[in-house]
């Protein structure tokens, strides 16, 4: 009974590790071609008008696949998925390093969103199964390892430039490493999704408790958004911080998201999911306001390491609920949650520069601040797991 219960043991922990590699894996490969956006933009000559229209390009290709990222891990399995996805992620990402006109770069972008949310739907799905196995929340984790990918993909990307290696060598070697990962950790995929039977439907509409969860992903992602475009942007024109110091804002927002991703697993087993949700919307509302009400160095940074401690929990907690959904399998639970959240995502940072450029930025912020308060008032009044139709 013991050698049984330690075999289970190792075998639950090579599961847990496979499936954070590949976070790591796919958060590589993301922050590769993100660290690589400078000197692609300098290379086609583009504006940062045309950089923005070319940029469009990957959420749109996300957001055209998230039907079918569901429909596939619920037919193939998340497992058959991951792999693929992620090769054709790797893959796509040469690509995109290898592109020599816009027409061409366009393209490769739609299909590196297109490829890249089929391994997030995939990966996450095979995340809940892994949750199931330990009984326990550690979704948050696997994201932080996606967040510490980030890191290190743009510690990579920066000794590339420095380098002067070519974006298209830089992306060889990063679809090499996820070839090599792939190769190594597909054998400790789980081989069978959780909460998957045949009388439960491919395709229905989402419940009350999935659209809650939707809306909670929603407002996160709005502010997520946010912080990723118009970081510099708020430090440089309203804080107006020294040039070395505009990335202050995004550096401490980027390091308590990571952070907070570790612990947030921890804080949810010893407080629950709800009151979890609930801390991170007011967290975020005070950051941001904190913000807005003294945009000096130290409050406007001491701010955004707030709204960093805030996201960081929303979507990984999300996703959890949403993969245990007594209505829908895993993969489109999922896939109909990130639609809800991935439209905030995208909505968010326009939203900013449109009420920015009619009042002002912190105007603006202070519109955000309210989506976290927001995720409170939805979290207090939502059942959070999905019911039974």
């Amino acid at each position: 009974m013991i050698t049984n219960a330690v075999g289970v043991s190792a075998a639950r922990r090579m599961h847990r590790w496979a499936v954070g590699a590949f976070f790591f894996l796919q958060g590589i490969c993301f922050a590769s071609w993100a660290s690589r956006i400078p000197t692609i933009q300098q290379r086609m000559g583009f504006t940062d008008a045309e950089l923005g229209a070319v940029l469009f390009a990957i959420p749109t290709g996300l957001m055209v696949s998230l039907p079918l990222s569901g429909w596939l891990t619920a037919k193939l399995g998340s497992r058959r998925v991951v792999i693929l996805a992620t090769l054709l992620y790797g893959l796509t990402l040469v690509g995109v390093g290898l592109a020599s006109s816009p027409l061409l770069l366009v393209a490769a972008l739609f299909v590196f969103g297109f490829t890249g949310n089929l391994n997030n739907i995939g990966i996450n799905t095979q995340a809940v199964g892994v949750e199931a196995l330990y009984g326990r929340s550690i979704m948050a984790s696997f994201h932080g390892l996606w967040s510490l990918a980030g890191f290190t993909g743009a510690a990579i990307g920066t000794g590339m430039i420095a380098l002067d290696v070519a974006p298209a060598w830089h992306f060889v070697v990063s679809c090499g490493l996820m070839a090599l990962g792939v190769a190594v950790g597909f054998r400790w995929l789980l081989t069978q999704d959780v909460n998957t039977d045949a009388d439960r439907p491919i395709f229905a509409r989402p419940d009350k408790s999935l659209m809650n969860l939707g809306l909670l992903a929603f407002c996160t992602m709005i502010c997520e958004g946010a912080m990723f475009d118009w970081s510099g942007v708020y430090f440089k024109k309203v804080v107006e911080a020294p040039a070395a110091w505009v990335g202050a804002g995004y550096t401490a927002f980027m390091c308590t998201m990571a952070a907070g991703r570790f612990i947030a697993d921890w804080l949810t087993v010893r407080l629950g999911m709800k009151r979890i949700l609930q801390g991170s919307g007011a967290l975020t509302a005070a950051g941001l306001l904190l913000s807005v009400a003294f945009p000096s160095m130290v409050t406007a940074t001491l701010g955004f390491l707030l709204v960093g401690f805030g996201v960081s929990s929303g979507v990984p907690l999300v996703y959890s609920a949403a993969g245990r959904s007594k209505v829908l399998s895993p993969g489109v639970a999922l896939a109909a949650v990130s639609t809800i959240g991935f439209l905030g995502f995208l909505i968010g940072p326009p939203l900013i520069g449109l009420v920015a450029g009619a009042t002002s930025l912190r105007v603006s912020f202070t519109i955000i601040a309210l989506m976290g308060l927001g995720i409170v008032v939805i979290s207090s009044r939502a059942k959070l797991t999905s019911s039974e139709p």
